[in-house]
């Protein structure tokens, strides 16, 4: 579609026209989608879009496109991943204490499945909660990890004055090739340290997971890097914070151009922030440089085609 053609589309909508910069890092024909939740989660999946990576404008007039009530009910920390059929499938926070996860799916992120709940922890009755979970597809094993920080009282006794609350949390997983059986929940990552919100990406032939440090005393509360062989582990040592001193969480990452873009929630400022690496060792703040919803809360960000992204303009009339 060209310009003048996009622009008629965008006028019959009522809907802005997202243009792209000439220096853009996304890719013509193409625009980033970024899933939110806002408040506690109650209204269901928010959705904005970036044709730079720095602006986001919420779509569907920034009301929910979908609305599940499963487990405790709420839309927390929505994650997606496309599988190597074109199908997106979603995962998240249904509800602060014990729960589980929320899994849905769909074609064009604008209709989707039935909601169904997965109770990762079963075999772990004492689990406090199941938070953040993420979803990665390893394509050398044809399947998908979907993992998540929980609390399992007692565990980790060594680092169990370090948290809020008696929380200690560790990154559990499962893996799955049809969302309908799953293998047994095990420990994924440990870092030493009460840590949460983790989330994998491949970088050429090896894969890294950025996590936050959830330490509260002493107060670390940032983002560090480790680094794997395969997105199943084991990973390595976690780097340095890579987000300043503290109050950072929910990272999600994606390479534009030669760059990778690590977008996280700085929650006390109540607000977004960036950093962005050529090699996930050396990291520049872009902080002042993005502009997302007002209240815009922990998701993923995505690359999608236009024809997805007028799609969820069609469902936004």
């Amino acid at each position: 579609m060209n310009r003048l053609a996009a622009f008629a589309l965008a006028v019959a909508l009522s809907i802005p026209m997202l243009a792209a910069a000439d220096d853009s890092p996304v890719p013509p024909g193409k625009a980033l989608v970024f899933t939110s939740f806002r408040g506690n989660g109650e209204d269901g999946l928010h959705l904005a879009v970036s044709r730079d990576g720095y602006t986001w404008t919420p779509l569907n007039g920034d009301r929910p496109i979908f609305q599940p009530k499963v487990g405790g009910g709420l839309v927390r920390d929505p994650n997606i991943a496309q599988g190597p059929d074109g199908v997106y499938h979603m995962v998240w926070t249904t509800g602060w204490t014990r729960s589980g996860i929320g899994y849905a799916s769909s074609r064009d992120l604008v209709h989707w499945s039935e909601a169904k709940h997965i109770d990762v922890m079963k075999d772990e009755p004492k689990t406090r909660n199941v938070w953040a979970p993420e979803i990665f597809h390893d394509d050398k094993d044809g399947r998908f990890l979907i993992f998540w920080a929980s609390t399992i009282p007692g565990k980790f006794p060594e680092t169990q004055e370090g948290g809020d609350e008696g929380y200690n949390h560790r990154t559990y997983m499962t893996s799955t090739k049809d969302f309908q059986t799953f293998t047994p929940t095990k420990l994924f990552y440990d870092p030493g340290f009460n840590s949460i919100d983790s989330t994998i990406i491949r970088d050429g032939s090896r894969y890294a997971m950025i996590i936050k440090d959830e330490t509260r005393t002493p107060p670390a509360k940032n983002l560090r890097v480790a680094f794997a062989e395969s997105p199943a582990g084991p990973f390595g040592p976690p780097s340095p914070p890579i987000t300043g001193k503290y109050w950072a969480e929910g990272p999600s990452a994606i390479k534009l151009g030669d760059r990778w873009f690590v977008y996280f929630d700085k929650y006390v400022d109540h607000r977004y922030g960036l950093v962005t690496s050529p090699d996930l060792a050396h990291w520049t703040d872009e902080s002042d440089r993005v502009h997302f919803p007002k209240d815009f809360r922990h998701g993923s960000v995505l690359l999608v085609p236009d024809s997805i992204l007028s799609g969820f303009e069609t469902a936004g009339r």
